[in-house]
């Protein structure tokens, strides 16, 4: 029977993922604490780097018209259910889930992506009467901006997709910093969404890069993030400490 290794190679290797030379971080499965693979993490001025790309991307993505957002996140759903046993295993394996779990966390962003897809063509706000003759006001909602997004080991890919998916039929790009626990989860799930964009270019779209950026790093790169004022919004999912931590420094 294969190891958690090299299965983990054998999924990584299918969705299309080549992991960079081995670094400081060690990925085990909770499963029987083998190690998975070394990963280099990130420093704080990689993620300043990679806001900034978001950044630029966010400025061309937030006049693209909302239904045209909502057709990149329908390609990458159909990665995902295209994927979906393959990225579960992974899920498994890397986060220490049964089966079960790991197909309903992918499952769980395949209804994600068909939700935003349909709120693509709803992002439409109120027209209101106004006291003033010959007036009307409108209500119109706009791109927020660069959005944060810092997951948990225990639900590895779900968390990102709830948040990306809605952020991008928005007009928002996104930079995810994962779990140091779940690394190559977030890999797989990045090298999918990048297939999708692929997709969609080739479908005569246009997207600009940078729009996912994916940060592997510790704390100090979280914190990198948080204190970006370029970041406009962040979803953070973790601990109660980490919950106080960052809550101060966005208010």
């Amino acid at each position: 029977m294969p190891t958690m290794k090299q299965q983990t190679l054998s999924v990584l290797d299918a969705l299309g993922v080549h992991l960079p030379p081995a670094g400081d971080l060690t990925v085990r499965s909770p499963i029987d604490g083998s190690v998975l693979a070394q990963l280099p993490t990130a420093s704080a001025a990689d993620m300043q780097a990679a806001v900034g790309r978001a950044h630029e991307a966010f400025k061309a993505w937030r006049v693209v018209p909302g239904p045209k957002r909502g057709e990149l996140v329908r390609l990458f759903g159909e990665e995902l259910r295209t994927h979906k046993s393959q990225l579960a295993q992974l899920v498994s394996i890397e986060a220490g889930k049964v089966t079960s779990e790991g197909l309903g966390e992918v499952q769980e962003m395949i209804d994600i992506c068909e939700f935003a897809v349909g709120l693509s063509r709803q992002l439409h706000g109120l027209t209101i009467a106004s006291e003033r003759p010959g007036h009307r006001m409108m209500e119109q909602w706009l791109p927020l901006g660069v959005v944060g997004i810092i997951s948990a080991f225990n639900f590895p890919v779900a968390v990102w997709a709830w948040n990306a998916s809605l952020a991008l039929v928005a007009g928002d790009a996104c930079v995810w910093k994962p779990s140091e626990k779940t690394p190559l989860t977030a890999l797989a799930t990045q090298a999918l969404f990048e297939r999708a964009v692929k997709a969609y270019r080739a479908a005569g779209h246009v997207a600009p890069d940078g729009l996912s950026e994916l940060i592997i790093g510790r704390a100090d790169v979280g914190e990198a993030m948080v204190d970006d004022s370029r970041v406009a919004l962040v979803s953070a999912t973790g601990s109660t400490r980490m919950g106080r931590a960052v809550g101060p420094r966005v208010a």
